[in-house]
């Protein structure tokens, strides 16, 4: 091929990539801004208190104290970040931590987070956004109460915790929360033109379906396919936010089957980020073993089972009963 025609075929599909990048980022936009100002509304009133009440008592079930409620309940509305930033608050008025109950806890707050705006994510992809926060939150508790069975019955991990970094300040003005969030936003943009630029990339030199080779047959006992495993792969080390844009952009070409979608999101859901969330809670004393080993375990497992009680309850089409010339004809055509 010329070099001109070779430069106007680079030139045309960069052009594709980055308008379809763009119409991705656009629906997260219409997703996350909603549920940024209803949280931020939420976090000026105080009443994010008042919501993690409830969630007292549920810690003790973890073997967590009571006041580390508040910091779950902010991850789960907020974010990670502001979730930790009332942990190291809360820290100096409670005794000091086991490095199993700090794994406990940010295992749990790994599995739930930020539930709405990447329940909207989800929802965006065709599933229920309420199913997708309860299984999150089940599935955090769930988790929480196997871990501190486990670290109770054989005493592992019962030195204890150092935190070894402090989250920074909020934004202090309602402007520069304003240009944080901005910001964040534009930033999402450009991880979503480079993952879809680099994902037509791995299409073009044949390397993402020697990936869906080797990851088939864990990905197929959790009812992936191979039109989601890439876009799954994606979620799981960087974040759902952008394996959930992709696929919706996946899902409006028709690519994605309903079944895919639901074990990929599932199970993005349940395990993601795994690379730098993961580092960012051994940075307040959590052990590896349970923030990625155990999750990533537990998260596959659920979404296996979670998968076959799918296939259960899904629906089987109806056989067509109509008769007459059209249906002989088929019946016909099928016998040949």
């Amino acid at each position: 091929m010329p070099p001109a025609e070779t430069l106007r075929t680079l030139a045309r599909a960069a052009r594709g990539t980055t308008r379809d990048a763009f119409r991705v980022w656009l629906t997260l936009v219409k997703v996350m801004v909603p549920i940024i100002i209803v949280v931020k509304v939420l976090t000026e009133l105080d009443l994010v208190r008042y919501l993690a009440l409830p969630l007292s008592p549920i810690m003790g079930l973890v073997g967590l104290p009571a006041d580390l409620g508040l910091s779950w309940a902010t991850s789960m509305l907020v974010n990670i970040y502001s979730g930790l930033f009332v942990y190291a608050g809360l820290l100096p008025g409670m005794e000091q931590l086991s490095v199993a109950q700090v794994t406990t806890f940010a295992t749990m707050t790994l599995i739930a987070h930020n539930v709405l705006v990447e329940g909207r994510i989800a929802q965006q992809c065709g599933l229920n956004m309420t199913t997708q926060i309860v299984l999150r939150f089940g599935g955090a508790l769930l988790c929480g109460m196997l871990m501190r069975a486990f670290f109770d019955a054989t005493g592992y991990l019962s030195e204890p915790a150092t935190m070894l970094w402090a989250p920074r300040e909020a934004p202090a003005t309602l402007a520069a929360w304003a240009w944080n969030e901005a910001r964040n936003l534009i930033s999402v943009f450009g991880i979503v033109l480079v993952l879809m630029a680099l994902m037509r990339v791995l299409d073009a030199a044949g390397i993402t379906r020697l990936l869906n080779a080797c990851l088939r047959p864990v990905l197929r006992l959790m009812g992936i396919g191979d039109n989601a495993a890439t876009i799954t792969i994606v979620g799981l080390s960087l974040g759902i936010a952008y394996g959930g844009g992709l696929i919706v952009h996946e899902v409006q070409g028709g690519k994605v089957p309903p079944r895919d979608v639901f074990s990929a999101m599932s199970l993005m859901g349940l395990s993601h980020a795994l690379i730098e969330d993961t580092l960012l809670m051994a940075l307040i004393g959590a052990h590896l073993g349970g923030t990625l080993w155990a999750r990533l375990l537990f998260s596959m497992v659920v979404v296996m089972l979670l998968i076959r009680l799918y296939d259960r309850l899904r629906p089987t089409p109806l056989p067509t009963t109509t008769t007459g010339p059209a249906s002989t004809a088929n019946s016909a055509s099928m016998s040949a």
